[in-house]
């Protein structure tokens, strides 16, 4: 199918993907009403219920992006193109790794446990590799004491689950935030005054996103 329709200047590109950043940014600032009972949930509820609206209208857009007619061509285009396809893709990797982190945390609250030794207040706490280290002063253990009862866990248990909370909520808020700085970064590069993008065989010149999965893949290899 053909129409009148020119294809869409890079100012509309660059406009695309700004406000696709706009909306991935914003998604670990999202908030969800959290029942007492669920309070180890809180960290990660706001960001689960709002991705997968965003995710749906990043798709749906990239869907008419790519069946507008003409079809996006031209370095600006496929430029802005890819750009976008990396951004939609790493964000539906990243809730995917986000929603099986809550069911494990709801699989672990839901399977009884051997009783632990109970926690106790210390005087500091560390980060150790991919794990938080809580220490509690006798207010806060007071107050995860009180979150632990209306949730129906062990204090020990109740600290164990909010930390993979905090710790999801961690890393879909570094996904977050490394996707809309790459939506930004090739926003501007389309928005420079010269007629196109810099685009060769330099691998510099790809969108910012590729580049960051490409530089992933090779440190997993």
């Amino acid at each position: 199918m053909t129409n009148d329709r020119t294809a869409l200047t890079r100012s509309e590109l660059a406009d695309l993907l700004t406000e696709a950043a706009q909306n991935v940014g914003g998604i670990p600032a999202a908030e969800y009403p959290t029942a007492a009972a669920r309070s180890y949930l809180h960290p990660v509820l706001g960001p689960l219920a709002a991705g997968p609206r965003v995710i749906t209208e990043l798709n749906d857009r990239f869907e008419g992006f790519v069946a507008t007619e003409p079809r996006p061509a031209g370095s600006a285009g496929l430029f802005a193109l890819a750009s976008y396809a990396s951004a939609l893709g790493w964000l539906t990797e990243s809730f995917a790794e986000l929603t099986s982190s809550v069911d494990e945390i709801c699989t672990r609250v839901g399977i009884p446990t051997e009783p632990r030794a109970p926690i106790t207040a210390a005087p500091g706490g560390t980060e150790q590799d991919d794990e938080f280290d809580f220490a509690f002063n006798a207010l806060e253990l007071e107050a995860v004491r009180n979150a632990a009862e209306a949730a129906g866990l062990a204090p020990d248990d109740y600290v164990e689950v909010l930390s993979q909370s905090l710790l999801a909520a961690a890393r879909i808020t570094d996904a977050c935030m490394e996707i809309s700085s790459g939506l930004l970064d090739d926003a501007d590069l389309l928005s420079e005054v010269s007629d196109r993008p810099r685009l060769d065989n330099d691998p510099g010149s790809l969108p910012a996103l590729v580049r960051s999965l490409l530089a992933r893949m090779e440190t997993t290899e």
